[in-house]
């Protein structure tokens, strides 16, 4: 007689381990892991000012004098993610946490960082900063702005083209280093893929909460909404929007998101619709609990694995319209892009193969990471599609 084996494992667990059963995903976090340490590290790796250095005996970090706002809440924010996920404490409560920890990092370096307003970066190469006891420079020594003026760079020269100064990756048509500029462009694909996906996630789940949950009048006016965004076209929208009020990545990212949750609120509406009539909701109903607490405390654990599937899709198209947008040469022009660089593959009638292999490869990489993803998760809460990858329940 076989005796039954109780599990203690819980639901998210047992799904996160059939998920990290495959190859593909442990490929697809690696990469993702590789880009998040690049744009929370950039300034230390790809800046043409030293990261520590000796002069007369005085030792000074002049990256650290340096670091902008932006770099500084960034890296704030990474070492608050990593220590609120030590914290035992539930997804939920770690997820407001963590904003509350970025929202008052934020207020904070706005009030204590004031880098130099501007910077040269010529006097980097100069003999205040070159005639030194010692000094340890970044991986990648060039700026992504750093147009090399002083070395007399052509632009769009071909990697190991240049002499006296190597470029791994070549340079761009203002002659900056192109995996200097790969290097900080990773933090735009990732800032409008996650922010996007969480605005549209938001508005997702409270629309298809509603809609599953009372069904009926509100279940039909919101199948209604849901049809109407879904009609929308995200990329004329953005081409309208920059056209009329200029670029920015905040309203790329805002457009992107209001845009796309209406798959997010059908995922939701439909685990809603079976889970408003299990007994513990009834019970969370007869026992008057708030409405609020129905909705997001007992119902959306159950229902949210659906959702991590259309998330990982979701970041990659939201990666993808962005990389569209600035390849038209409508993207952000302050900062660098995987699609603006890749704009720059067909100047002048010549072909320039490494605009268009490292920053396409780059965005081909990312997308396909994030579906690998996805299809894992996809695999992990299907047991039928858990059965055929042959993996163990």
């Amino acid at each position: 007689m076989i005796k039954p084996v109780i599990s203690r494992e819980s639901f998210s667990a047992r799904i996160w381990r059939k998920t990290l059963a495959g190859v593909g995903v442990k490929f697809g976090l690696g990469w993702v892991a590789l880009l998040v340490f690049c744009a929370v590290f950039a300034p230390f790796l790809a800046n043409s000012m030293p990261l520590l250095m000796s002069k007369d005996g005085v030792i000074s970090a002049p990256v650290l004098e340096y670091l902008s706002v932006e770099d500084a809440w960034i890296l704030a924010s990474f070492f608050i993610a990593l220590a609120v996920y030590r914290l035992s404490l539930a997804g939920g409560k770690q997820i407001l946490l963590f904003l509350l920890g970025s929202a008052l990092a934020a207020l904070a370096v706005n009030m204590f960082v004031k880098p130099p307003a501007l910077v040269i970066y010529d006097e980097f190469r100069s003999a205040a900063y070159t005639q030194v006891d010692w000094k340890i420079m970044p991986p990648i020594p060039y700026a992504p702005v750093d147009y090399l003026r002083d070395l007399g760079s052509k632009g769009l020269e071909a990697p190991f083209a240049t002499e006296g100064h190597t470029h791994w990756m070549g340079t761009e048509e203002n002659g900056a280093d192109v995996l200097s500029r790969m290097i900080h462009a990773c933090r735009i694909s990732l800032s409008i893929g996650l922010i996007a996906s969480g605005i549209a996630l938001a508005i997702g789940i409270v629309v298809g909460g509603l809609m599953g949950y009372f069904s009926g009048v509100v279940d039909m006016l919101g199948m209604r909404l849901v049809e109407i965004f879904e009609d929308i076209p995200t990329l004329f929208l953005l081409l309208t929007f920059v056209a009329f009020f200029g670029r920015s990545l905040y309203m790329m990212m805002v457009i992107i998101g209001v845009t796309g949750w209406s798959g997010y609120a059908r995922y939701v509406r439909q685990e809603f619709l079976k889970l408003r009539k299990q007994d513990y909701v009834q019970a969370a109903v007869a026992s008057g609990l708030p409405l609020s607490s129905i909705l997001f405390r007992h119902m959306l654990p159950n229902g949210v694995a659906p959702l991590l599937v259309a998330v990982s899709f979701g970041v990659a198209g939201a990666i993808l319209s962005e990389a569209t947008l600035s390849f038209l040469g409508l993207g952000v022009v302050d900062a660098p892009s995987w699609g603006a660089m890749l704009d720059q593959a067909v100047k002048s009638s010549t072909f320039n193969w490494w605009m268009a292999v490292f920053p396409g490869g780059s965005i081909f990489m990312t997308v396909f990471a994030y579906n690998l993803i996805g299809e894992a998760f996809r695999d992990a809460i299907d047991p039928r599609l858990s059965d055929k990858a042959g993996v163990k329940s």
